[in-house]
């Protein structure tokens, strides 16, 4: 098959499939480099194939380095929301003529791998234990006062 244009195949993929974002395709294409530099650079292979779980995880890697603690958000605004949905944004890609594949490769390669929302909300969460209420009081509770200032015995 001729390899397509990536923007044609993107616009083709867009008006039939509305499930995903263009914004959502480009993303992928740049966390796909994203993720072959960084392979290259570990491995020191000049051209590889990228798997699945490989691709998710550059997916998570990127998405944090660009868009921080709104990774999540940003990518559910394209319609991303589990790892499936990188692998069907793959896939319509290849369908579509812009992306490559090895006879190895399944939609099925992208099930499964993580849970996508909670990779990428992981590094913003608390570190320690958060205290539970138990029914005991550790600690006084301080004054509800509403908008009144503290009196000065309180503090």
């Amino acid at each position: 098959m001729e390899k397509v244009q990536f923007d044609v195949a993107v616009k083709t993929i867009t008006s039939r499939d509305r499930r995903y974002q263009s914004d959502g395709y480009h993303f992928l294409k740049e966390a796909l480099d994203h993720t072959i530099k960084t392979l290259r650079k570990d491995e020191l292979i000049e051209h590889r194939h990228v798997s699945g779980p490989e691709l998710l995880r550059g997916v998570v890697e990127y998405a944090l380095a660009k868009f921080g603690p709104m990774a999540a958000a940003v990518l559910e605004s394209w319609g991303i929301r589990e790892g499936e949905d990188i692998g069907a944004i793959v896939f319509n890609l290849i369908e579509a003529g812009a992306f490559g594949r090895s006879e190895e490769d399944s939609l099925s390669d992208f099930c499964g791998v993580m849970q996508l929302r909670d990779e990428l909300q992981a590094p913003y969460r608390p570190t320690r234990e958060v205290l539970v209420r138990t029914g005991r009081v550790a600690e006084p509770e301080p004054p509800t006062r509403g908008n009144q200032p503290a009196n000065s015995n309180e503090l």
